[in-house]
């Protein structure tokens, strides 16, 4: 008995976009636009979006600096019944280790936020985390990417 194979991952988006703040709501859109066809449910799509804005929102404030000579590089690709969107910064300094380790992923605790006892950042990753089915970071030289992934059933 042979093997049932599965489709070759299908590449539906690539495009890059300066780091500039507001340009997460291009790439939602960009996104957006390119799972279409998928049918994905409504409420699915909506927390892919959030997890793709909030995703690139770090990626041009923290990995690249809000220099909007630097891009922000974005691919969408559907392998099997998963969309993944990476999102890559030039973020692979510093807390990429961190982020690289599953740190960035606990539960923010608001009562020392608002005290002033813990910083008022590290929401993000904890976000992106509720909204898609797997969150991977890895780092290569300076390149830090964040995928995302989503069932689409």
């Amino acid at each position: 008995m042979s093997p049932v194979a599965s489709p070759a991952p299908r590449r539906l988006a690539r495009f890059t976009l300066p780091s500039v703040p507001g340009n997460e709501r291009a790439a939602i859109a960009r996104v957006s636009e390119s799972v279409a066809g998928l049918n994905l449910p409504a409420r699915r799509l909506e927390k892919l979006k959030t997890a793709v804005a909030e995703a690139t929102m770090n990626a041009i404030e923290h990995g690249n600096d809000n220099r909007g000579d630097v891009a922000v590089d974005i691919e969408v690709v559907l392998s099997g019944a998963e969309i993944v969107v990476a999102i890559t910064d030039r973020g692979g300094r510093g807390d990429a280790g961190r982020l690289d380790a599953g740190g960035g992923g606990e539960v923010p605790d608001l009562a020392r936020k608002l005290s002033g006892h813990e910083q008022t950042g590290g929401w993000g990753l904890f976000l992106i985390r509720q909204m898609v089915d797997g969150v991977e970071v890895t780092t290569n030289g300076e390149r830090r990417t964040v995928r995302l992934t989503m069932r689409t059933q």
